[in-house]
């Protein structure tokens, strides 16, 4: 008789135990839902930010001109520039070609417009300067920051966003 009172108390405290498990988690469950959901609202709102930090920096974009207000000036010179030693420790080289998108709507184009190809080799030192900065798996990571970083430099070279564009024609890490 004990024996069977005993396991009657086991079966008791089991089943209270298994409804208080269920209940606690379902309580966790609505509670995980809300804070999964506000992790999500946070990283749209960053990622938002990030997209309107990018807007900034770059006040034109290659949709925002028409392509007949649009004139190009490739650079006619290859580029070939030794980049910072990465962790590999080998010296490489990025062979680029560049062009340049200007706005010829842009009032600062008949001020500074005609002088790109005499000021060619100061655009030069700036594409120089920012690629150099750089390691081969950088490059390989992330080019557009990269060009965009190279447009900024350009566009404080001329206190004018008239260039708005980068392109890099050709592009070869060796």
């Amino acid at each position: 008789m004990k024996r069977n009172m005993l396991s009657v108390l086991i079966l008791a405290l089991l089943i209270v135990n298994i409804a208080l498990t269920g209940f606690m988690m379902f309580s966790v469950l609505g509670t995980s839902k809300k804070t999964s959901a506000l992790i999500d609202d946070i990283s749209t709102a960053l990622s938002l930010e990030l997209k309107n930090q990018e807007a900034i920096t770059t006040e034109a974009s290659v949709a925002d001109v028409p392509i007949e207000d649009i004139e190009t000036y490739p650079i006619e010179e290859e580029l070939t520039i030794p980049l910072a030693v990465g962790a590999d420790g080998k010296a490489h080289y990025y062979l680029v070609s560049v062009t340049l998108s200007l706005n010829m709507k842009d009032a600062d184009y008949k001020k500074y417009g005609a002088t790109v190809a005499t000021q060619e080799n100061l655009i030069k030192g700036e594409i120089v300067s920012v690629i150099s900065s750089h390691t081969l798996e950088e490059i390989q990571e992330d080019v557009d920051s990269i060009r965009m970083e190279i447009l900024q430099k350009i566009q404080s070279l001329y206190h004018s966003k008239f260039i708005f564009n980068v392109t890099f024609t050709k592009a070869l890490p060796q």
